[in-house]
């Protein structure tokens, strides 16, 4: 017998606006302030200023004088160093297990290594990085505090603008270390989910304390997301938005790649000019599925595109959805005709079948012509068997094809069968947990299938999901792209 259980929380309203933070966003003002530029604040920190212009030799400042001009003007560089550590107290505020952030404005522009690192993001402005004229920048150093720890700052500062080098010199406008309560930091907004359990099983997957958050919002349509284990990030698509953006725990919001899937004459004529699914090979380059160019890419370490496909016997390729690698390399996409003005009926089709690719070693072959709308794929993960959705209002299946070792695909079948759902939506992303169990974007919500074919449950959340991502330092948490916004469970 079929049990139906429903969990709830609460939700908040949508903003106009795509989520874009130069900073990481905080929730209201500091619980705790420690100024950097009074001898009381740095010696609460036990912080020891020392400045140097260009590549010389460090001297010894005292917090009130970082307001000193200074440099000799014009292009002029110069580094502001010291350390800070964390004490057991700020004010009445016992600083343990909450969030430490440092803020610095120089005159004119900054950027800021916390223990000898600073990020290189593609499109990430603010935080580390340079933001702005005189604007302030602001880093996280942790969002769990532990008395006693040390940060070491290094902060290059540079007079600007440096096309139109100003004549007057160097100095520091603002530096403070500002504290939060744990769970201010960050923009995540617990909404209300409901779980719908059609099976005892779903509890060992979906646990029954789950707490769905939303993690970024106000985006036209979210798809294609991919963990970045190395650096700790999400990456996902906004094919309407012709973009691609980067999201990190700390709740900052960048634009990795603008223009990510088209930037034709004609791109007005486009609903979804943008990138779509996006993947990471063996080597962690990110592939890219662009629409609008009907191609699928390689971005190289530095910054350059590698084309992997974009024809097919001569005919170029309809508009590359979803795409995932198999432990040997080889990279499987989806074609269905979505990213075209006028989808299947549209005159710049070349290809007369909407088909799944395999390309292994430079060489692209068509593995299957089943469906109308191939869209999500995934392996097993025993890589037996490949999953796939199909986007067909009229045949609402998730297929499983056997996986030959030469990289072909047999023996196809339905796997799953959703069209008896009283709702109008097709099918679109999957992913498959280490057990095997697949998540499905399917119609009313994501349907949670067991390997065995079994359904388990469905999660409705205020938006559907297109497609997901597992994440997090340890794999467990699922990312949900969701419409205009982006969610997260603990699963």
């Amino acid at each position: 017998m079929m049990r139906r259980v429903v969990l709830s929380v609460a939700l908040a309203a949508l903003p106009a606006a795509a989520q874009v933070t130069p900073d990481a966003p905080v929730a209201g003002n500091p619980d705790a302030i420690v100024d950097l530029q009074s001898a009381e604040g740095a010696a609460l920190v036990k912080a020891q200023w020392r400045f140097a212009e260009g590549d010389g030799a460090d001297e010894a400042i005292l917090p009130e004088a970082l307001e000193t001009r200074r440099t000799m003007g014009g292009r002029a560089f110069a580094w502001y160093r010291t350390s800070v550590t964390i004490p057991e107290k700020v004010g009445t505020l016992s600083t343990a297990g909450n969030a430490v952030v440092f803020e610095i404005v120089v005159d004119d522009y900054a950027e800021i290594r916390v223990d000898g690192a600073l990020p290189k993001v593609l499109g990430q402005t603010g935080g580390a990085l340079i933001k702005g004229f005189n604007a302030p920048n602001r880093v996280v150093l942790t969002s769990d505090a532990k008395p006693g720890r040390t940060f070491k700052l290094e902060v290059f500062a540079a007079n600007g603008p440096l096309a139109e080098p100003p004549k007057n010199r160097v100095w520091v406008r603002s530096a403070t270390l500002d504290f939060f309560k744990s769970g201010k930091l960050g923009a995540f907004e617990v909404v209300k989910a409901t779980v719908e359990r059609l099976d005892p099983a779903l509890d060992a997957v979906v646990p029954r304390d789950a707490v769905f958050e939303r993690v970024a919002r106000g985006f036209q349509f979210t798809e294609g997301p991919v963990w970045v284990k190395q650096g700790g990030y999400l990456l996902f698509s906004d094919p309407n938005a012709n973009a691609i953006y980067r999201w990190a725990p700390d709740g900052q919001v960048s634009v990795y790649r603008t223009k990510s899937g088209y930037a034709g004459l004609d791109v007005g004529e486009y609903g979804q000019p943008g990138s779509n699914g996006l993947a990471l090979d063996a080597e962690g380059r990110l592939t890219i599925d662009e629409h609008g160019r009907r191609r699928v890419v390689r971005l190289e370490p530095n910054g350059a595109i590698t084309v992997l496909a974009d024809r097919f016997e001569g005919k170029r390729l309809n508009s590359p959805n979803d795409l995932v690698y198999r432990s040997d390399g080889t990279l499987y996409f989806t074609d269905p005709p979505f990213g075209l003005p006028k989808y299947h009926d549209d005159p710049r089709r070349e290809l007369p079948f909407y088909g799944v690719f395999a390309l292994k070693d430079g060489v692209l072959k068509v593995v299957s012509k089943d469906l109308l709308g191939p869209n999500g794929l995934a392996f097993s993960p025993d890589e037996t068997y490949l999953y796939v959705a199909n986007w067909d209002p009229k045949r609402k299946v998730v297929m499983r094809y056997e996986v030959r070792p030469d990289g072909g695909l047999a023996n196809g079948r339905v796997f799953f069968d959703m069209g008896a759902a009283p709702e109008s939506e097709a099918l679109d992303g999957i992913k498959v947990d280490p057990r095997g169990n697949l998540f499905v974007s399917g119609p009313g919500g994501v349907w949670v299938l067991s390997a065995a074919g079994k359904h388990l449950g469905t999660i409705r959340l205020p938006e559907l999901p297109a497609n997901f991502a597992f994440g997090g330092d340890d794999g467990r948490t699922l990312f949900l792209t969701a419409r205009t916004s982006v969610y997260r469970v603990r699963l």
